[in-house]
């Protein structure tokens, strides 16, 4: 007897449905062949599905048993194709009614007693599932949740192998799980951080401000010691609350990285990932053997802080150039090429010199000019074209640190934010573009008009500074931001004054 059960695979973030065909023959010596190129974790499927059955309390047939995954020429990586299987095997003994099985996709690791544990990649595969019009999933009760946000496809959550037979041979009874992603994201986000438990650093607030509102990259020069990652890790605060299509593409990168907590049907808080400064390349942009989302995927839709900037490897941070101009990484491989989106905020830390405190009023620096200069260097050229904000971050004053009245907490600034990109979002509408920072040079031109008073200021100042034509470029998106937040429609002399003075590094005071 032949069954097909359906199931799923997801390679990088797509998803690719698999047809887990078994067939049952009274012939030959009994036992069980697994064919369509699986990988060592699938192999190894024979050994639990054969225990898991026979310790649920359901009989193993003594049959030669062959199951093929298909399609063929698809490699099949992990342990989801365990249920399935098991699923299959007990329809073609007739233990199971396979009236279900044309249209029920099913997931699920086993146990060898017949748990049926998470699995990685849930929310894509459902995704693909609505798409192929698939009517319902049956999956591991803890990644019930995720697979529910999708809608459309009835989501039936399983605790173990008996409580899924019992689902498919009586049916009744059986309510499937549902969930409202709109409803999910109407609360408000939770933070243990907040912009009011931060002293003075008024400027460096303001900047980072902007930065929230178009979407701008960040990099912070300062001593130790002066708030440098503090302010970088309130930085989510102030964001405008995520949207659905946004929750969704971050809850997929986790999903499919096996970093979504159990029964978390949605992230509803944008992404904060700090790598340290000794990760490698495959770490920070993806990668590996079998290719994994890296942290700036992780940081999609959200904030990705590099602290200590120049202790990164050179290399480490080239492999950045891509992502910051693309909001995506592709990793290529033989067989194939991999593409994670990769849209974050870049807010980058750095002291001015090795020991810390060049420029510092109250210590005194004990580097070279030459060690200066060499540690600066260690961040190219390109890399801080491609970053627009450049701001300094003085050591606080005793008045500073003594003082007790609150700062301005992170609700009133974001409210600001949530404004500007308003106006960002109505600018760009029918476009995938979501903020300034991400205009091309099209929209350039068809939204940031300049009048003459501004050419000749730009002018001017892009022969003092000697600067580049994309950083030129990220002056003029930045006075856009500007003049967002403060409510007017043409770019002025203010704005741009302000956005000229956020690139402290091509003013080369530092070196």
């Amino acid at each position: 007897m032949l069954v097909r059960v359906l199931s799923g695979t997801v390679h990088g973030i797509e998803p690719h449905t698999i047809e887990v065909e078994v067939d049952m023959q009274p012939g030959g010596v009994p036992g069980l062949t697994l064919v369509g190129l699986p990988d060592r974790a699938v192999q190894e499927a024979i050994d639990r599905v054969r225990l898991a059955i026979r310790n649920s309390g359901l009989h193993w047939p003594v049959r030669r048993i062959t199951v093929n995954l298909a399609p063929a020429d698809l490699r099949k990586e992990g342990p989801a194709f365990d249920l399935p299987i098991a699923i299959g095997i007990l329809a073609a003994a007739g233990q199971v009614d396979s009236e279900w099985l044309d249209e029920t996709f099913v997931l699920g690791e086993l146990s060898l007693d017949g748990t049926v544990r998470p699995v990685t990649g849930v929310l894509p595969t459902a995704i693909h599932a609505r798409q192929q019009g698939v009517k319902r999933m049956i999956v591991p009760a803890p990644n019930a949740s995720e697979a529910a946000i999708v809608g459309n496809v009835q989501v039936y959550p399983v605790a173990s192998l008996a409580e899924a037979v019992t689902l498919l041979n009586t049916r009744d009874g059986v309510t499937p799980l549902s969930s409202d992603p709109e409803q999910l994201l109407q609360q408000p986000p939770k933070y243990e951080v907040d912009f009011a438990d931060v002293k003075g650093q008024h400027h460096v607030k303001r900047a980072l401000e902007v930065a929230a509102a178009g979407g701008h990259n960040v990099v912070m020069i300062g001593p130790p010691g002066s708030g440098k990652t503090m302010l970088a890790r309130r930085v989510p605060t102030i964001l405008p609350p995520m949207t659905v299509d946004e929750a969704i593409e971050i809850t997929k990168l986790y999903s499919v990285a096996g970093l979504l907590p159990p029964n978390t049907g949605l992230l509803t808080t944008r992404p904060f990932r700090s790598p340290h400064h000794t990760s490698s390349n495959a770490a920070l942009v993806g990668g590996g053997s079998v290719p994994r989302p890296g942290e700036v995927s992780l940081a999609h839709n959200g904030v990705l802080f590099l602290d200590e900037l120049p202790e990164f490897r050179r290399e480490v941070l080239e492999v950045l150039r891509q992502p910051l101009e693309d909001g995506i990484v592709t990793i290529a491989r033989v067989q194939a090429s991999i593409a994670y989106p990769a849209r974050f905020m870049l807010i980058a830390a750095m002291n001015p010199c090795p020991c810390g405190y060049f420029g510092d009023p109250q210590h005194g620096c004990t580097c070279s000019p030459t060690q200066i200069r060499k540690y600066q260097q260690r961040v190219s050229g390109p890399l801080l074209d491609r970053i627009d904000i450049h701001i300094e971050v003085p050591r606080l004053t005793p008045d500073d640190l003594l003082r007790t009245q609150p700062g301005e907490p992170s609700e009133a600034i974001r409210e600001r934010v949530v404004r500007a990109r308003q106006i960002q979002q109505k600018r760009f509408e029918g476009t995938n573009v979501r903020c300034n920072a991400q205009m091309t040079t099209r929209m350039l031109r068809q939204f940031c008009p300049l009048s003459d008073d501004v050419k000749t200021m730009l002018r001017q100042v892009s022969q003092q500074m000697g600067i580049s034509a994309r950083a030129f470029d990220r002056i003029v998106k930045l006075a856009r931001t500007i003049a967002d937040l403060a409510g007017e429609e043409h770019i002025g002399l203010t704005h741009v004054a302000e956005a000229i003075q956020y690139r402290s590094l091509d003013r080369r005071i530092w070196l």
